[in-house]
């Protein structure tokens, strides 16, 4: 697990949006870290089930962006363990998946995840998915 701080928004008065990346493949989460630190976020990694867990029991992410293709336990499980945990629950969960294939997104949404992202990722449609979820949970708030 490892955190990687913006610097873009240290000196601002409003704490950075902590985004948990839950990604095995090492370009993949760095593509992202970079997309999301020019953002302003601070960006937390994990390659698997049990470094998500760990990362979620020591500090709660805003969002969560998870590739459902990881090693050990699937993302869709991982999904399902997390809004299973009520401290959890209400953290926004974007699947980032190359399952594309008829259904693949029904299954991942019913799993627990609350939007879908096929690979390739656009990054700017992933920035204003991102952008879309946290303004919706700060509203319920």
């Amino acid at each position: 697990m490892k955190t990687v701080n913006a610097s873009p928004v240290e000196d601002q008065a409003e704490t950075p949006k902590r985004i948990l990346v839950i990604e095995d493949q090492e370009l993949n989460r760095k593509v992202v870290r970079i997309v999301l630190q020019s953002k302003g976020y601070t960006v937390v990694e994990a390659t698997d089930a049990v470094e998500a867990i760990a990362s979620l029991e020591n500090s709660i992410p805003q969002l969560i962006l998870m590739d459902i293709a990881l090693p050990g336990q699937s993302g869709e499980e991982l999904a399902r363990r997390i809004k299973a945990n009520l401290a959890w629950v209400d953290i926004p969960i974007i699947a980032l998946t190359a399952a594309a294939m008829s259904g693949d997104k029904e299954r991942i949404l019913k799993a627990g995840c609350d939007d879908y992202l096929s690979k390739p990722i656009d990054i700017k449609v992933l920035v204003e998915r991102i952008e879309t979820h946290l303004k919706r949970t700060e509203n319920e708030s």
